[in-house]
């Protein structure tokens, strides 16, 4: 017989736990190896290139899990899903991930170009503008996207229970701080891959306690 269609698996859940724990570990090699301040000489290029590379090669799996993440809420969701903030949900969700590749293809250029020509990058004008260009599309623009991505998200598990309602209060205010200040402090970033482990891991705990037929029939 022809199954009448795909079921997403109980634990599917698990690929945003994944995007968390991944985003968290990027971060933290790199903001461990690189000085906070974006105008700096780039002498991270020479001591620290290797974690450096590390954590950009954490970065594009964390991306394959956030993708499974977002299919995950959306078939939660189901038919209760309201189109205007699913919209804005989704879209935001995509400007955040496509701004970290950027940003993380800006940074492994630099290593590259060092790699090829050693001493001659660091402290050049072409460094101070992509090291620049890196810092603010990460840390301006796509988390401010994912504040976004948090707002519309808390918005439709208020209106469709899609988590229990502290969580989604929590995201509230937690979109409000990564809003005012994540161009000012690089730790402040760790709230979205934070709250996106509290989500995710609800929605695994309440999948796993619930009947599979009311799984199959309400959605992963």
């Amino acid at each position: 017989m022809v199954r009448s269609g795909l079921k997403t698996p109980r634990a599917a859940a698990i690929a945003g736990i994944i995007f968390s724990i991944l985003l968290m570990c990027s971060l933290w090699l790199f903001w461990q190896s690189v000085p906070r301040d974006p105008l700096e000489a780039g002498s991270w290029l020479e001591t620290s290139s290797g974690r450096v590379s590390l954590a950009l090669n954490l970065v594009p799996f964390a991306g394959i899990a956030f993708f499974w993440f977002l299919g995950v809420l959306r078939d939660r969701l189901g038919p209760k899903e309201d189109k205007f903030f699913a919209t804005v949900f989704l879209g935001s969700g995509i400007m955040f991930l496509g701004m970290i590749f950027v940003a993380a293809s800006v940074v492994g250029g630099l290593i590259m170009a060092n790699s090829a020509a050693p001493n001659t990058l660091a402290g050049s004008a072409t460094f101070a503008f992509a090291r620049a260009f890196a810092y603010d599309i990460m840390n301006i623009y796509a988390f401010k996207m994912a504040a976004v991505f948090m707002v519309t998200t808390s918005t439709l598990a208020v209106n469709t229970q899609l988590t229990a309602r502290w969580i989604a209060l929590l995201g509230y205010v937690s979109a409000a701080f990564l809003l005012v200040f994540s161009g000012y402090s690089e730790w402040v970033v760790f709230i979205f891959p934070a709250w996106v482990l509290l989500v995710s891991l609800y929605i695994l705990i309440d999948n796993l306690r619930r009947p599979q037929n009311a799984v199959a029939g309400d959605g992963a």
